[in-house]
């Protein structure tokens, strides 16, 4: 069983400053052709993006994918929302997860698995401002750890 190629698209470095990731999920997206060829160039935004189920079907809302250039009339609403696949026992434990212990869903990555687009998508709880400081305070520390290991490796 080899293991296909991803190719990175878009991270949400935002969502692991802004909340605890405590599951992910690996998802397929519905999109039409003009937006797969826009995203092999790269033009893909999820900074500001969610996810909310509704009906039993899951869609990311303010994923920023930029209209295809030789597109012209094919091209779709950049904002659109867009449908995820995930399967229905997924579905139905993330939507147990949700009404229960105020969890929220954010996408963390957009990449191509071989062909095929896929988003990864965190089961996540947000963090409270505390919790925010001592990341960065830790990534203060090991900083400058980092740099006071260069320092003594130059002499």
């Amino acid at each position: 069983m080899s293991k296909e190629p991803q190719k990175l698209i878009s991270n949400n470095k935002k969502a692991y400053f802004d909340y605890f990731i405590e599951d992910t999920y690996e998802a397929g997206i519905c999109l039409h052709g003009t937006e797969v060829k826009s995203l092999r160039m790269g033009k893909c935004s999820i900074k500001e993006s969610f996810i909310r189920i509704e009906k039993g079907e899951v869609y990311v809302y303010n994923m920023h994918i930029s209209p295809y250039e030789k597109g012209n009339i094919f091209n779709k609403d950049p904002l659109r929302p867009k449908k995820l696949m995930l399967h229905r026992h997924e579905i139905n434990k993330l939507t147990g997860q949700l009404a229960t212990k105020g969890y929220t869903l954010v996408p963390l990555e957009v990449y191509f698995k071989g062909s095929l687009v896929k988003v990864k998508v965190g089961l996540a709880r947000g963090k409270k401002l505390y919790d925010k400081r001592q990341d960065i305070a830790k990534k203060d520390q090991r900083r400058e750890a980092e740099k006071d290991f260069k320092v003594k490796n130059l002499y």
